[in-house]
């Protein structure tokens, strides 16, 4: 097995698991803590209705493991949002973000050499899927493709969910005003040195999808990480714009050149024109307005962290340096000391 000499930080996303966290847990602790110097397995309980955490306490107490941060938020939000509570606060190298229902942990060894060997985002993709909806599954592809068309990627086979981070593209991400919100495809589009691995292993469990939660998340997730959609509505009011000033030019043509119009056409025709002449423009003043609003202004906090606590064993901290001084005095007076590290 290989060795890497690095702190690595791993991001799981857990809701309503309160039978399954401990067994998880010690999986993760099995297969990273051979392998890296120092490491924490950072866990996010996105607001469980159950006892998850009180299992989650009584698991980093002094007889549980080692290495485990908790944050529990006060009310549910998106995973990726969920996932970024954990990035941001992580102290490692590297940063494994894994979903512990339909990823495999076994597999974090394989990325991380990969990401050690200088790629900044490995990604990791399971192919194989947990089912779904026809609904949701229809709405998944139309949303994939409309992404591809506005940012030039396919974000479930480009920038999947599993996926090693160095700081790096952490330290990028943090730059961006919204970065619980572009953390997905940020490490696809910045520019950086990617790795992509594929395995097969098949789902624990599928995490029941609202399509109409689904939805408002896709709308959100391309009006956030891309100006196109806004972009288009300038355009269109554009092409509004001109279409009436041209239909104008052709009212006023046939009010030139032929005698057999109807009574008032012409009047009625240029003013309506005229009138959505108008306000295609300010459709399209307003559309460049609010983007660059939105170039401007961030919103505000998407979580609230209502608890944390921490492994009442941290292993990284049994291998500091400690120093042990003692003074003794001598004849002459003077004082001597000697160092033990």
């Amino acid at each position: 097995m290989s060795f890497f000499p690095c702190f690595l930080s791993v991001v799981f996303v857990v809701r309503n698991q309160s039978k399954d966290i401990e067994e998880l847990m010690a999986r993760a602790e099995a297969v990273v803590s051979p392998i890296v110097s120092d490491y924490e397995l950072i866990i996010v309980d996105n607001a469980s209705l159950d006892d998850s955490v009180t299992v989650l306490k009584s698991i980093t107490g002094e007889d549980g493991l080692a290495n485990l941060q908790v944050y529990a938020l006060t009310k549910e939000v998106d995973t990726d949002t969920a996932s970024w509570v954990g990035i941001e606060n992580a102290l490692g190298d590297y940063v494994a973000v894994i979903d512990v229902l339909s990823d495999d942990v076994s597999f974090i060894p394989e990325m991380l050499d990969q990401a050690v060997r200088g790629a900044d985002v490995v990604f990791a993709h399971n192919e194989m899927k947990p089912a779904q909806s026809l609904a949701y599954r229809a709405a998944y592809a139309a949303f994939n493709w409309l992404y591809r068309v506005f940012n030039g990627i396919h974000l479930a086979n480009d920038a999947p969910q599993y996926r090693i981070l160095n700081k790096r593209v952490i330290n990028f991400i943090l730059q961006h005003p919204q970065p619980a919100m572009t953390y997905r495809h940020l490490p696809a589009t910045g520019g950086f040195a990617r790795a992509y691995l594929t395995y097969g292993v098949t789902p624990k469990a599928s995490r029941p999808k609202n399509l109409i939660d689904s939805l408002d998340r896709g709308v959100r997730l391309l009006v956030s990480t891309t100006r196109a959609p806004m972009r288009l509505v300038t355009y269109l009011s554009l092409f509004g714009a001109l279409a009436n000033l041209v239909y104008s030019a052709y009212v006023i043509g046939v009010g030139l050149f032929k005698t057999d119009v109807a009574p008032g056409w012409i009047s009625f025709s240029l003013q309506q024109s005229g009138m959505f002449f108008l306000i295609s423009l300010v459709l399209m003043v307003l559309g460049e307005y609010i983007l660059n609003m939105v170039s401007l202004s961030s919103d505000g906090p998407l979580y609230h962290v209502g608890q944390e606590f921490t492994s009442a064993r941290m292993t990284r901290h049994e291998k500091l340096n400690i120093e042990a001084v003692s003074v003794r005095s001598t004849d002459s007076g003077h004082t001597t000391g000697e160092v033990i590290s």
